[in-house]
């Protein structure tokens, strides 16, 4: 009984330390602003959002997916941010470390929790990063749509500033359609109005 409760309070030892950690991702800000503008949000406000939106969403997928599954994914798919930094969606020097930065930041961070507790973070932040399964496709849906809606509702103020192009929104987004049509339809749209605003160059 007395090894248990040891083994217990091990346990949560380990879990409270993650917690006390990942709040770090509170002060990880990202390119996109508020939607009001006044401020860049951060990476911990980035993820409720998804989450949240993937309750709303989930009617617009064209596959099933396991709402919590996506939900867990869309909460920890940054966490590796407070050691690799957030690499801007359109910085290609940053993209060519992302991966080593990220998957160095996900053996130290996941490690902090008890063994099952972090392989299973791992294995879903893996499989996010994998882009193959149907959850792993809506959560991407979600990251990239999320911060695409902010940019219309600041007025493209995101784009303006870092000189952003269609067509490098549209490598970015291109496996969007296959998640969800309507979903790509709209992406269009509100690129399409930010052209003609001048807060995205249309080439």
């Amino acid at each position: 009984m007395q090894e248990n409760m040891k083994l217990e309070k091990e346990r949560l030892e380990q879990q409270i330390r993650f917690i006390t950690e990942v709040d770090r991702v509170k002060n990880i800000f990202r390119q996109t602003y508020l939607a009001d503008g006044r401020r860049k949000e951060n990476d911990a406000e980035h993820s409720w959002h998804l989450a949240l939106s993937a309750i709303l969403l989930r009617e617009h997928m064209k596959d099933d997916a396991d709402l919590t599954k996506v939900m867990v994914m869309a909460l920890i798919h940054d966490l590796v941010e407070i050691d690799a930094g957030d690499t801007y969606a359109y910085d290609e020097a940053g993209a060519a470390t992302k991966r080593e930065r990220e998957v160095k930041a996900a053996d130290r961070i996941f490690g902090l929790l008890p063994e099952d507790q972090g392989t299973y973070f791992r294995e879903l932040w893996e499989e996010f990063e994998a882009y193959e399964t149907a959850e792993a496709k809506f959560a991407h849906l979600l990251d990239n749509f999320q911060p695409l809606l902010l940019n219309d509702a600041s007025g493209g103020k995101s784009w303006a500033e870092h000189g952003v192009h269609k067509s490098q929104v549209c490598k970015r987004n291109e496996r969007i359609p296959e998640t969800s049509e309507i979903v790509w339809e709209k992406m269009l749209e509100i690129m399409d109005k930010h052209i003609e605003k001048g807060n995205l160059k249309a080439d």
